[in-house]
């Protein structure tokens, strides 16, 4: 995943406008094959969340100077479509959210240490690289010793990153000296991510005591924003060597419930709401027909 420009997540309960966007792309455009999305139509899903027209425009904007998402003109139309940085980040998060989960119970003691030295000028590789490692459950066992638990393969990030040449990487297992749980703890902050965990639960499970509501699409945007946002600061600690009734597995039910519960309902809203055209490279289209949904003119 990538770092914390481009996640742009918060900690608050309304994740900000960058992560709803990638929200959206992620539920609506990564799996329905190559292709871009009108402006107007992202404009009217946004909204439907609290972002405001001209939020979502500056947001398309910096998401294409990061090179997150690409322009495509359509006559007096334009239309945004994912990037192949887009799509790793796209992707990368789908395996955190819906394969991985966020209860590690089959850990099989190894660990992943992490060493690197860089000079005290390179202030934003350093930020890159600490932001990359902790996506990838990495926490500061010393100042420049990153440690995870399993085996982490984060050598095509550091390689895309340019540091290939300032860091080693090793895989391990503690020595029985080594009090495990006590590492845990002066590592990670349990307490911020527990209540992380206890909020979200809280919140979402609220939600569906309230009922389901009318806005499937945008209860999903909230949903899979604030679920990324929230297991982004958990490495997936194993499960054993947390404190009792960890909050991570009563949480990752209640999104998994309203995560089904809006499925459905949300990709058909998606087939009414949205107006796309297939992407174009060197001026023709990648595929053969458009998909184009009530078109408003905008």
């Amino acid at each position: 995943m990538e770092d914390d420009d481009i996640l742009d997540t918060s900690d608050g309960a309304q994740p900000r406008p960058q992560s709803l966007m990638l929200a959206f792309f992620g539920n609506h455009v990564l799996d329905e094959g190559d292709l871009c999305v009108y402006s107007g139509s992202i404009i009217d899903v946004l909204g439907r969340v609290g972002v405001g027209e001209q939020a979502v425009r500056s947001t398309l904007t910096r998401m294409v100077n990061r090179g997150l998402l690409r322009r495509q003109r359509e006559g007096r139309r334009m239309y945004f479509g994912l990037t192949p940085q887009a799509t790793r980040v796209l992707e990368d998060g789908r395996i955190r959210i819906w394969k991985q989960g966020a209860v590690n119970d089959d850990w099989d003691g190894a660990w992943t240490l992490l060493g690197f030295s860089l000079p005290d000028s390179w202030k934003r590789q350093r930020h890159d690289l600490r932001s990359r490692l902790t996506w990838s459950g990495f926490g500061a066992l010393y100042s420049g010793l990153w440690i995870a638990p399993g085996k982490v393969d984060v050598a095509g990030v550091v390689s895309e990153l340019g540091l290939a040449s300032h860091v080693k990487i090793f895989h391990a297992r503690a020595d029985e000296a080594t009090d495990i749980e006590l590492m845990i703890r002066d590592t990670w902050d349990l307490e911020s991510i527990a209540a992380r965990y206890v909020a979200f639960d809280k919140r979402w499970t609220a939600h569906l005591n309230a009922g389901a509501g009318d806005d499937p699409i945008g209860t999903r945007l909230r949903l899979v924003s604030e679920w990324l946002s929230t297991i982004r600061t958990d490495p997936r600690l194993p499960a054993r060597h947390l404190p009792p009734a960890w909050p991570a597995r009563p949480a990752q039910d209640t999104f998994r419930h309203v995560a089904e519960q809006t499925a459905a309902p949300a990709r058909h809203m998606a087939r009414a709401l949205l107006e796309t055209t297939p992407s174009r490279q060197d001026g023709f289209p990648i595929s053969p027909t458009a998909s184009c949904h009530a078109p408003d003119n905008r």
